[in-house]
């Protein structure tokens, strides 16, 4: 009886995180990051803290606004499955080496961007080829990203090249 309910309040709060994830980033993201295998990590209050899918963060769930912030697993996800440019910031190849050990994106860097991202919202950074570099916070809006030629754009969480542990 109790393993039921555990089950029960999993796929419960599942539905919940997943509805975050297509408001924070679009309709179908949730079902993509987050299919039936995701495990739920839960602070010791009892609050949803981290999604897993094979032992790699996906998300973690800030507890300040209630939004996601992605790992290098759900930035992955998220990359191969929505079109270029959406929710990427593109810059040139020649930094890309610094991007992925997780330091920050300049303006005069970013070559593309999407120009529906808004400052703070989270997002991909990729190289020209589209091959994933990092995760992190926009601080510029998109149309900013290719406007200004001095200044932080993005401040990477998780480079591709560092440890998610």
């Amino acid at each position: 009886m109790f393993y039921v309910k555990l089950v029960f309040h999993h796929l419960r709060v599942l539905k919940i995180i997943r509805r975050i994830a297509d408001f924070q980033f679009s309709d179908g993201a949730g079902e993509i990051l987050f299919p039936n295998e995701t495990k739920i990590v839960f602070s010791t209050t009892g609050k949803p803290r981290q999604m897993l899918l094979n032992d790699r963060r996906v998300a973690t769930l800030r507890p300040k606004d209630g939004f996601l912030t992605l790992g290098i697993s759900g930035a992955e996800s998220l990359r191969k499955n929505f079109p270029y440019p959406r929710f990427r910031v593109c810059v040139m190849s020649d930094v890309s080496e610094f991007i992925a050990e997780g330091r920050s994106v300049f303006a005069k860097h970013v070559v593309e961007v999407d120009e529906r991202i808004r400052a703070g919202d989270e997002v991909i950074v990729v190289n020209e080829e589209d091959e994933l570099l990092g995760t992190g916070k926009a601080i510029l809006s998109g149309n900013e990203m290719l406007l200004f030629e001095r200044g932080i754009a993005v401040k990477i969480r998780h480079g591709n090249e560092a440890s998610e542990d």
